[in-house]
């Protein structure tokens, strides 16, 4: 078992809004937090137009493909933070649940792309600082 914290973003497709969250949160907090992401009917591929708002950023998520959501995952996991995956998620007791509320950049352009992932890493930045906070010396 490790002693950091682990999170598992789930969505249902796993191309947008949780593999943006996991980005963030493996940029932002390094190897302080163990980082899943998963969805409950995963997509082909990464919504390209997600792909692009993240490199905008600096966060480079092109090679991240779409994964299952699996009971084992959820198991593994600390925190488990669904976004619009409804009731699709198996749920444990002990592991804290949050549903972030954020609009599905599905089908959507770069345009429509950048407030959704500056909206997700303000999202990240307050779990970080509650989960992980920086250790200083």
């Amino acid at each position: 078992m490790s002693d950091k914290p682990s999170v598992l973003f789930v969505c249902v497709h796993n191309a947008g809004r949780s593999q943006m969250a996991a980005a963030w949160l493996t940029h932002l907090a390094g190897d302080r937090v163990e980082v899943r992401s998963a969805g409950s009917a995963p997509a082909d591929a990464v919504n390209p137009a997600a792909v692009e708002a993240m490199r905008e950023v600096g966060v480079d998520m092109s090679a991240e493909v779409p994964k299952v959501l699996t009971v084992d995952a959820v198991r593994a996991s600390d925190v488990v933070i669904t976004m619009g995956c409804g009731d699709t998620c198996p749920v444990f007791p002990g592991k804290r649940y949050l549903d972030w509320k954020l609009e599905d950049p599905a089908g959507q352009g770069v345009e429509a792309v950048r407030p959704i992932r500056d909206g997700i890493k303000t999202l990240v930045e307050g779990l970080i600082a509650e989960i992980a906070p920086e250790r200083t010396a």
